[in-house]
């Protein structure tokens, strides 16, 4: 299954590999991300393959929320139908 990671914070360093060190530890494979600095609002969305992770979707979305508040970031996870359906006009 895929899903959307979306990180928004204030720009800082590591938080790339702080969200991508969750994801190797579960065996989720990034398929494509993109990220930006707007001064300094750091904005990432990720694009990921959770078919062959290594612990169920709420523990990792609950992983990725608790790094959320270690850095003072915003980390949502969704799957790939839901944020579709939500971003449609």
């Amino acid at each position: 299954m895929r899903a959307v990671i979306t990180v928004i914070g204030t720009d800082k360093v590591g938080i790339i590999a702080g969200v991508s060190s969750i994801l190797s530890e579960s065996n989720v494979n990034i398929l494509d991300i993109t990220q930006t600095t707007m001064q300094e609002l750091f904005t990432m969305i990720m694009l990921v393959d959770t078919s062959k992770a290594n612990i169920n979707f709420e523990a990792l979305a609950g992983k990725l929320d608790a790094r959320g508040e270690e850095l003072g970031l915003k980390i949502r996870i969704q799957h790939e139908d839901i944020f579709k359906s939500m971003h449609e006009i």
